[in-house]
């Protein structure tokens, strides 16, 4: 009568069983390592940087416990934080200045599980310690720079259709064009529409002045505040890779906020730094009149500097700025029209497309070098033969690269500046020693509480509260394995929201053992009474669960950072205790009661 059938008990034992795997790497902690990343997004991360680290620690005789690659670098696993130190020192001088060499802490878990993809859950800014800033971005800066753009874009747009205008100047949140009659106003305004569809114009007299006042569009305003908070996030994320952070968390905060959480990272100097840092592209003239060999050998001609293109070349580059990435609105991958090769497309804006034609129709038949600024370092990404003048502010990049290359460049491009200025409002260091206390605090408060639950189950319902107290040991490890497989950030609200599941859980097998208890007072017989219970109180515990479960979307809906993370193991943990005190704990009932045909009491 309570069995189940074989294929239900061999779901719960694999369940339990992965359960148990995807748990066991949160109990081996920490270890501390070393992270070599490429200082510039463009270098590549292959078997020979791999081979190049492997070297320097056979030649400097250190001790490690694994090297290993992957998307982000080389990382080397050591034993203690002495070993870290030195090995950071060793490797950042035998690398040179192109590679980053950051301070880590990697998981001990074993190989076998590693491969399983069994990995811990990442530790939160609260538990690990490390840096919180919380920017805000001045959206009137971003506004203020887009009709900048406007303004040269129009004025660009009237002289190459030949519509005479008296002036044109920003007047604030607006540009005003100015014209001597109406019908030069009307070809003007006409223009502008087609041309730019994001700005509403209105005509106003003003004596013997026709204007034509542009302004944006809230839809456009709105538009361009959402690419600036989506394009200044994306630039923070690209800059804190230089830290070496496991797991930087970088996310909107209301309309015009950010949040930077950076686990592990001390030095609050040094984060300012990294999150100021900027990334852009030069367009210089080649220096085809002096040698390069001699150049190589120290003789760099004044007004010249020296680089290094793709292939390896050296190549002399003059010192004058043709064009910078303020001028460029836009960059996306593609190909090339002719060859199929990989590019990257720019669109200038009206000032930069002015520029870029006349310094292509004064040196046609010369190179041009197009070379990428990050972090300081220069690299020629190409330097094509003007073949003829180039208008209309379209430019196209290509030479050497391949898809991944060209897509990261386009990134770069349109990310290495922050689109609108940021200001941090708040700024907080939580020190190792507070987060390894907070670990302390959390996890003792949910190992009491278990306990406290066992004690009360094992003396109230017996035997049955042994059965729910397994039950709750198992919706534990679900909830831990499955957060560990999402590879989630935990908290202390998350730590707070396993507290909670674990006294939530409970209520389930207490109305179970309630009910069975009813219905054995009732005068029915004892495997009657079990399966009534069951089955009884399913309907109950479901829907008990099911409100929870609704507050949990909303918190997670509504709320934002630590209340998001609390909502989401709350809903992760009404699902597993469901599993748990329904389908584990009957499994164990059915196991100890149900091959008893003649069972004259239960311990209940």
């Amino acid at each position: 009568m309570n069995r189940y059938p074989l294929w239900k008990n061999i779901v719960i034992g694999v369940a339990l069983l992965l359960g148990l795997i995807y748990t066991l790497p949160n109990f081996f902690g920490e270890m501390p390592a070393v992270q070599v990343s490429p200082l510039r997004s463009m270098t590549k991360v292959d078997q020979t940087l791999l081979t190049r680290v492997e070297d320097a620690l056979k030649q400097n005789n250190i001790v490690h416990q694994g090297v290993f690659l992957d998307s982000s670098g080389v990382k080397v696993r050591l034993a203690d934080t002495d070993t870290q130190i030195k090995t950071k020192d060793i490797l950042q001088t035998s690398l040179g200045e192109n590679f980053v060499v950051a301070l880590n802490l990697l998981s001990s878990s074993p190989k076998w599980l590693t491969s399983m993809g069994a990995l811990p859950m990442y530790l939160g800014l609260d538990l690990r310690g490390g840096v919180h800033f919380l920017l805000q971005v001045d959206m009137k800066s971003a506004l203020d720079r887009a009709l900048e753009r406007y303004n040269g874009d129009i004025r660009t747009a009237l002289r190459e259709k030949k519509v005479q205008y008296s002036g044109i100047a920003r007047v604030g949140q607006s540009v005003e064009v100015k014209f001597r009659d109406a019908a030069a106003r009307t070809e003007a305004s006409n223009e502008l529409q087609k041309n730019f569809p994001d700005l509403q114009l209105k005509e106003q007299d003003d004596g013997s002045e026709f204007k034509l006042i542009g302004t944006l569009k809230l839809t456009a305003q709105k538009k361009l505040q959402e690419f600036a908070l989506q394009q200044n996030i994306t630039t923070l994320r690209n800059r804190i890779n230089e830290l070496g952070v496991a797991e930087p968390i970088i996310q909107q905060h209301g309309l015009d906020r950010v949040v930077v959480q950076l686990p592990g990272v001390q030095d609050t100097a040094k984060a300012k730094d990294i999150l100021g840092r900027t990334a852009t592209l030069e367009i210089r003239m080649v220096d085809e009149e002096h040698d390069v060999a001699a150049a190589m050998n120290g003789q760099i001609p004044f007004g010249s500097e020296l680089y290094t293109e793709r292939n390896g070349l050296p190549l002399l580059v003059k010192k004058n700025v043709i064009l910078t990435g303020d001028y460029i609105s836009d960059a996306q991958p593609g190909f090339d029209n002719q060859s199929g090769e990989p590019a990257v497309h720019l669109s200038l804006d009206g000032r930069g497309a002015r520029l870029f034609k006349q310094a292509t129709r004064e040196n046609v038949g010369k190179r041009m070098a197009i070379l990428l600024i990050e972090k300081g370092k220069g690299e020629v990404i190409t330097a094509p033969v003007i073949r003829e003048e180039i208008g209309g502010g379209r430019v196209q990049i290509s030479g050497r690269m391949n898809t991944v290359e060209a897509s990261d460049t386009a990134l770069l491009l349109r990310a290495g500046a922050l689109a609108a200025p940021m200001d941090i409002i708040e700024e907080r260091t939580v020190g190792p020693s507070m987060g390894a206390e907070n670990i302390a605090k959390g996890f003792s408060s949910n190992v009491y509480g278990f306990i406290a639950i066992a004690v009360f189950m094992i003396f109230y319902y017996r035997l049955f509260g042994i059965i729910s107290t397994l039950a709750l040991a198992a919706n534990v490890l679900f909830l831990v394995s499955i957060l560990s497989l999402l590879q989630a950030t935990l908290t202390l609200p998350g730590m707070a929201a396993i507290a909670l599941t674990v006294g939530m859980a409970i209520d389930s097998n207490v109305l179970i053992n309630e009910r069975i208890r009813e219905e054995l007072r009732n005068g029915i017989s004892p495997q009657a009474a079990i399966h009534a219970g069951y089955e009884r109180a399913f309907d109950t515990i479901l829907d008990s669960n099911i409100t929870t479960f609704i507050a949990g979307i909303a918190l997670f809906w509504l709320g934002s950072g630590p209340v998001r993370g609390f909502a989401v193991v709350l809903c992760l943990g009404i699902i597993t205790s469901i599993f748990s005190a329904v389908m584990v704990s009957r499994s164990l009932v059915n196991l100890t009661y149900g091959r008893q045909a003649r069972l004259a009491k239960v311990s209940i």
